[in-house]
């Protein structure tokens, strides 16, 4: 499919004075249509359906380079499942390959997801996703912690999933000191999941790191906990 086709075809679904919302919404220079979720949904699920795996991967890639949002969205959707065949490599080094052009919430959030499912296929990933812990790059740095969410989530993890969670554990303490806000509230995203299904681990956490985080870090971390971790200054 061609590019031009496929925007065209998003395009005709915009609503007219959303396109300026967004953008003031998200305060990153490009284009925006302004069209809903629901639709960029329904359109990337045709496409994963009707398009071949190399021709998905054509588009998703050009999506993505033309940066407009609801193309960088779809662009992640159509990487978004959980079996990917007859191989995936070629769609995680896509996505490793956008890492460092995030820079907002909405199209990270997606792409992220994308990553989930290509992590839980192959957990050896889990290898370079490290790599991202030390970058510059606030949007790559977030996102190591984003992608590994699954491993927040598991209610009885094998011994190899729990060793992966202690792993993402040890960057989250390392990012404690970390005073942006959006890594913080990253961090306390991750460790809100886990004490949903593990609050031990986090209530450790916590008694070890906790001091470090920022007050509302802290508190949204631990809201689940009791008893309640006490505020520190």
């Amino acid at each position: 499919m061609l590019i031009e086709d496929a925007i065209a075809m998003l395009q005709t679904h915009q609503v007219p004075g959303k396109d300026a919302e967004m953008r003031a919404y998200y305060k990153v220079d490009r284009a925006y249509w302004g069209v809903g979720n629901p639709i960029l949904d329904d359109q990337a699920r045709l496409w994963r359906q009707e398009l071949p795996l190399e021709d998905r991967l054509q588009l998703a890639s050009d999506l993505w380079s033309s940066n407009a949002y609801e193309a960088r969205i779809c662009a992640s959707k159509l990487l978004t499942q959980a079996r990917i065949r007859p191989e995936d490599s070629s769609a995680w080094a896509l996505i490793k390959s956008w890492i460092p052009d995030l820079d907002s919430l909405g199209i990270s959030d997606h792409l992220c997801l994308a990553g989930q499912r290509r992590l839980v296929s192959d957990t050896s990933r889990i290898q370079e996703v490290e790599s991202w812990t030390l970058s510059p790059h606030m949007w790559t740095r977030r996102a190591a912690l984003m992608i590994t969410l699954p491993w927040a989530k598991y209610r009885n993890p094998t011994p190899d999933n729990w060793a992966i969670r202690e792993q993402v554990l040890g960057w989250i303490a390392t990012y404690a000191d970390d005073r942006d806000t959006l890594i913080q509230k990253s961090v306390a995203w991750w460790l809100y999941e886990l004490s949903r299904k593990d609050p031990e681990s986090v209530r450790v956490f916590m008694t070890k790191h906790g001091h470090k985080l920022r007050n509302f870090a802290r508190k949204d971390a631990s809201r689940l906990l009791l008893p309640k971790v006490e505020d520190k200054k």
